[in-house]
């Protein structure tokens, strides 16, 4: 099929890739003249585990190219809508201004059937408005389909998420739109994968609830760190043998700073302010708590980062393992690593930070950030190294090559990814998150 994707961010790119790779056209278009540029020469401006493999091999094959020109998309069948949706600056529900301007600005180039297929998370009642615009707008009118189809895509996993998913949710008008969702997934939906067919407001709701769970998930674990640190008990092993239960799971349910990026803080807040206007008030007091224990979470990483350094952080020299908000990708919003060397700065540390792919990214957002290229160089002289993210460059690095390089060989694991007894043979003191100090 002749696909667009309209709007190219951490959504976007990948989507259109995944596109081209399971056979489509596509013409991926967003305003920013300079990332279109970059894009066309393969040059991927966000890091995403195998996305630019598939730039390589489709941007000079013809399949795939991006433009700032919206006319250039008239002869598509369908289009994808991938424009972000940030938070409202007044309230926390979704700020949709972008999506109505980019359907506003796509649908007088709509003079024939097509689909247009919505990617972005949006409240309830937001895609029946969209409709209403095509159909003003666009010269094709009511041929015009619309179709609400979220992702569920994990960052620094975009592009498999995207060609192999868990499953598919598409809320249709008629159907029309469900027979091209069916036809442009064909090739996924033959391997098995379910297709949930739904209302629009279903799939509205869905992103929403689904991100909503896994960040109480997320706060459930933390807040039952808290009392292993009190009581003297391991969250790790607890998780474990809780998450044995096939009602549980243990996946997801992993200790650490708090979550962050561009999804789950802000899902959480609209899905809470959702469920308050909807009259769902206990929902809503659920889902507040849930962000009350994730903003707490740097104060939590500060209590094991100063009892580690004797009481106090304030002179000292700490090195952050981490700047994007989790393994795999170069993405810093909301990032907890950033959040925690905000703290660290304010109570009187002197924070140098590390990070295998984030660093452009996190100086982009800290023009003041110290930052150190190389593990080696980041450890040099430091009081105390903080993994703050879970890539797997610092669960390898060698504990023995390292310990020379630091007048006080001591290491706070947030992320538990760490062989501990490694670490303590070498010589470090090692403090990790939700489990027992020890000597």
């Amino acid at each position: 099929m002749r696909v667009s994707v309209i709007g190219c961010g951490h959504l976007g790119i990948p989507h259109a890739a995944a596109m081209a790779e399971l056979g489509h056209t596509v013409i991926g278009v967003d305003m920013d003249q300079t990332k279109v540029d970059r894009l066309n020469k393969g040059d991927c401006p966000i890091h995403e585990a195998n996305l630019q493999e598939l730039l390589n091999r489709h941007i000079p094959s013809g399949k795939l190219w991006f433009t700032t020109d919206m006319s250039e998309v008239a002869h598509c069948d369908v289009h994808f809508l991938a424009v972000g949706t940030p938070t409202a600056k007044v309230g926390h529900h979704y700020e949709t201004s972008q999506l109505i301007r980019a359907v506003q600005t796509l649908a007088p180039n709509l003079t024939g059937p097509c689909t247009v297929i919505g990617k972005s998370t949006i409240t309830a009642g937001t895609s029946r408005l969209l409709k209403n615009l095509l159909a003003e707008h666009a010269p094709a009118g009511e041929s015009v389909e619309l179709v609400w189809n979220p992702e569920f895509l994990r960052e620094g996993r975009a592009v498999d998420d995207t060609l192999n998913p868990d499953r598919i949710v598409a809320g249709v008008f008629s159907d029309s739109g469900e027979r091209t969702v069916r036809e442009v997934y064909s090739k996924i939906l033959k391997g098995g994968v379910p297709l949930f067919i739904t209302t629009p407001a279903t799939a509205e709701l869905v992103k929403g609830a689904a991100n909503a769970f896994l960040a109480m998930k997320i706060s459930f674990i933390n807040g039952v760190s808290d009392m292993c640190r009190q009581a003297g008990a391991d969250a790790i092993e607890l998780a474990e043998a809780i998450g044995i239960d096939p009602r549980i799971g243990i996946r997801g349910m992993a200790p650490g700073p708090g979550f962050g990026g561009g999804c789950l803080p802000k899902d959480l807040k609209a899905f809470a302010a959702s469920a308050e206007e909807l009259g769902a008030l206990d929902m809503a007091d659920l889902m507040w708590s849930v962000d009350r224990v994730n903003s707490s979470r740097p104060e939590a990483a500060m209590d094991l980062i100063e009892d580690a350094l004797g009481g106090s952080v304030a002179g000292m020299r700490v090195t952050l393992w981490g700047a994007a908000f989790k393994a795999g990708t170069s993405d810093v919003r909301e990032s907890p690593a950033l959040a925690l060397a905000d703290r660290l700065t304010l109570h009187g540390a002197v924070v140098r930070v590390h990070d295998p792919q984030a660093l452009t990214s996190a100086l982009r957002e800290r023009p003041g950030l110290r930052v150190a290229e190389s593990m080696e160089e980041s450890v040099s002289g430091s009081d105390a190294v903080v993994v703050a993210t879970e890539w797997p460059q610092f669960a390898a690095a060698n504990p023995f090559a390292l310990v020379g390089r630091t007048p006080s060989p001591t290491v706070v694991d947030l992320r538990n990814v760490l062989d501990a007894a490694q670490w303590r043979r070498a010589g470090w003191a090692v403090r990790q998150l939700g489990r027992a100090f020890q000597e």
